[in-house]
């Protein structure tokens, strides 16, 4: 009878220590995921999982965004992963080192959530590693006080051992899947890429018909555009810098042209036309040249509609990772800045290869 009660104790108490390890290490094991995400973004110019323009971008532009010039989330990294290794480990010094880190890491969670709050923007995944710091001092503290089987049993082990790889696995995993996703064009060219037929390819061409480097892949671009116009749906997006004086007039016409059935008539003639002659009575002219109605052209420059339009497609530009002048997309390649032309010609040869497979 005596051995039954104390084989259940054993039970019980084990029971508990693998139960207080897992408290210990799920937060740990989140909260590393978080900042490795964090990291991730962090080290680039562009985000690979937060989206542009939204809590996460807003935060980022804040002190609290690095410490001693050292990005924040590096910091996160460090903490969760000392505070999973000692969750892992038995004994009171390990329980005494979880506690004091799960304490600190409290402490800067519950600052970083209030800073969030009185900035009125939140970040999804700093408030993951926020609240995640906040749960672990609670772990801590009561796997401290219970301090529930720290002998090794194997029920012990085998949580030891998932909760090891769980912390290797919050690493390592969002390292991988932030390479998949770099390696996909960017959302709002994977939605022109859907809206083209089947059988065609997509080229997402994003101009100021003042950039001189603009110009001149234009001229390298159009043959080969005109060579494959069945071919394929181009979307030229409008993204005249506030640098050139000229850049929004022309904007407008392209638009104009677009939306009176002229738009790659309008296009090339802005491109062709000297700089200087870029004027709105310049435009109005090309438009005259290109067989466009004086009077509706006028009426499409002045309707709102189409300054909305040029705003939308420089928010298209930002929401795709645009920093320069020509960005070209041909279906999932990217070119940025003056090209030539053989280096054109192979991308759209080889998108079009890719199409009619």
């Amino acid at each position: 009878m005596e051995a039954t009660a104390a084989t259940a104790r054993n039970a019980t108490v084990g029971g508990l220590a693998a139960l207080a390890l897992a408290a210990s290490v799920v937060p740990a094991i989140a909260g590393l995921a978080a900042s490795a995400v964090l990291a991730i973004d962090y080290s680039r110019p562009t985000p690979v999982f937060c989206s542009e323009g939204g809590g996460c971008e807003a935060v980022r532009q804040t002190a609290f965004a690095a410490v001693f010039g050292i990005p924040t989330p590096y910091f996160g990294l460090a903490g969760f992963l000392a505070l999973g290794v000692v969750s892992l480990l038995p004994g009171r010094r390990a329980r005494i080192a979880q506690l004091a880190l799960g304490v600190v890491a409290s402490l800067a969670g519950v600052l970083l959530l209030a800073a969030q709050w009185a900035l009125g923007h939140f970040c999804p995944y700093c408030c993951v590693a926020d609240a995640s710091a906040i749960a672990s001092a609670f772990a801590a503290s009561w796997r401290f006080a219970a301090a529930p089987g720290e002998t090794a049993r194997p029920l012990l082990t085998y949580a030891t051992y998932a909760g090891a790889l769980g912390l290797v696995v919050a690493g390592v995993a969002p390292v991988g899947i932030g390479r998949w996703l770099d390696g996909r064009p960017p959302a709002a060219i994977r939605a022109e890429i859907a809206s083209t037929p089947a059988g065609e390819v997509t080229v997402v061409d994003f101009v100021d018909f003042e950039c001189p480097f603009c110009r001149m892949t234009h001229a390298e671009l159009e043959p080969i555009l005109e060579a494959h116009r069945a071919q394929l749906r181009v979307v030229r997006r409008q993204v005249p810098l506030h640098v050139h004086p000229h850049a929004l007039e022309a904007a407008r016409a392209a638009c104009c042209g677009e939306r009176l059935g002229k738009g790659e008539a309008m296009a090339n003639a802005l491109f062709s036309a000297p700089v200087e002659q870029l004027t709105r009575e310049g435009c109005e002219k090309l438009a005259q040249t290109v067989g466009l109605s004086l009077d509706a052209y006028r009426a499409c420059v002045a309707d709102p509609k189409t300054d909305e339009r040029i705003e939308s497609d420089r928010t298209v530009f930002k929401a795709a990772g645009g920093y320069a002048l020509p960005t070209i997309w041909i279906d999932g390649q990217q070119f940025v800045g003056s090209q030539l032309r053989a280096a054109l010609e192979k991308a759209i040869g080889d998108a079009l290869a890719r199409a009619g497979s």
